[in-house]
């Protein structure tokens, strides 16, 4: 979108930011300085088996050195082993028992070695155990505490009461990929506990990501629940307007509109996301959370780190640098994604027919918009 297409945004949002301004979502905070550290789904989904992967097998041996610097890193407490245990079960089948990437593993208290031992046993890959500072797992102190103490009694919306969810999003937001152990990855794919995946994977997606230039990863988009983030579109509108230089020339900004030109709430499910750090690590993304983080939403609201996130990749990656991996058959509780006719052949066991986010308004809007993008001219053809 053009530069005079962002102010025209701008400008229609105008009185509306600076009523949020007046009502104290933008609010000053003192931070420590930023650390540097032919159809849409044939045209943009296109099977990672046609890019060339050329590497050494032997690279994967547990203690080789991998053609990608790159980990399955996931924020996990003591009590999810269990969990944990079976989404490691199903990524070992599936991938990376043939790969040997190592695991990373965070938690705000020690972990235990019954917890360390669980996870060991069912992998050669080496696995890392860490835990965090107090900076990333904190309440700030540019936080009015009797105002979030009422926003938590009276939130109407799912975890509305906990200070750790909050806790959660603000650190997989603005410092998981800053922890000293994700500090020499250049990939990470995030996983979590009791999740489920379907397919074998007969590639690698951190090379596959690699050479395609690609610097997010998704597989579920959804809308959020608004009532979590009511003030989130405004805070980055404001953002926009002082910060115009950091967006993307080609950015998939119009997938976060609807046909008023309103925000319709799209993003990706950061549950299941493989991610490119120098994104994250970028002065545009870190200088976007910061600003996110003052305006105190993770804790007056319940902004999430999934919304985040796709803010930022819409706002401050080119449309080509985002990818869509639709043949990873994945379940996260309450929603299935699943490759067409998986029922039927394939090397996927799950039921696409119970699959809806495919044809969900979200993936059928960042296929359009992408293609308009990067493919404008099959845009046209298509319309005729």
């Amino acid at each position: 979108m053009a530069l005079t297409s962002y102010r025209r945004l701008v400008w229609r949002h105008l009185p509306i930011m600076i009523v949020g301004i007046l009502a104290g979502y933008i609010v000053g905070c003192n931070k420590p300085a930023v650390r540097q550290t032919l159809s849409f789904k044939h045209i943009f989904s296109r099977t990672p088996q046609q890019t060339v992967i050329d590497v050494d097998i032997n690279k994967y041996e547990p203690n080789g050195v991998k053609p990608v610097k790159a980990a399955l890193v996931a924020l996990v407490r003591n009590s999810d082993l269990f969990g944990l245990r079976s989404t490691i079960r199903q990524i070992e089948d599936r991938f990376n028992a043939r790969h040997n990437y190592p695991y990373i593993f965070v938690n705000d208290v020690e972990f235990t070695e019954e917890f360390k031992r669980g996870v060991r046993d069912l992998t050669q890959a080496h696995v890392h155990f860490g835990i965090l500072d107090e900076e990333s797992w904190k309440v700030p102190e540019w936080i009015n505490r009797e105002r979030y103490e009422h926003v938590k009694s009276t939130a109407q919306y799912p975890h509305g009461e906990m200070d750790s969810y909050r806790k959660m999003c603000r650190f997989q937001s603005g410092y998981l990929h800053r922890h000293p152990l994700l500090a020499d990855l250049d990939f990470y794919w995030r996983i979590e506990p009791d999740v489920e995946y379907y397919c074998d994977m007969n590639y690698d997606p951190f090379v596959f990501m690699q050479q395609n230039g690609l610097k997010y990863g998704w597989n579920i988009a959804m809308p959020e629940f608004m009532a979590t983030i009511p003030t989130l579109w405004n805070t980055t509108m404001q953002f926009v307007t002082e910060h115009p230089e950091l967006l993307a020339s080609d950015s998939l900004w119009p997938w976060l509109l609807d046909e008023h030109g309103n925000y319709n709430g799209c993003h990706f499910w950061s549950n299941f996301e493989i991610v490119d750090l120098s994104f994250y690590r970028s002065a545009a993304y870190q200088t976007f959370f910061d600003y996110l983080d003052c305006a105190g939403g993770f804790f007056y609201e319940r902004w999430g780190d999934a919304p985040v996130h796709s803010i930022a990749a819409a706002l401050f990656l080119n449309a080509s640098q985002v990818h869509y991996f639709d043949d990873i058959g994945y379940f996260h509780p309450s929603v299935l994604t699943c490759p067409q006719d998986a029922r039927t052949k394939g090397t996927c066991v799950c039921d696409s027919n119970k699959s809806f986010v495919q044809d969900g308004m979200c993936t059928v809007r960042f296929l359009e918009v992408k293609q308009s993008i990067v493919n404008p001219n099959a845009t046209k053809l298509a319309r005729l």
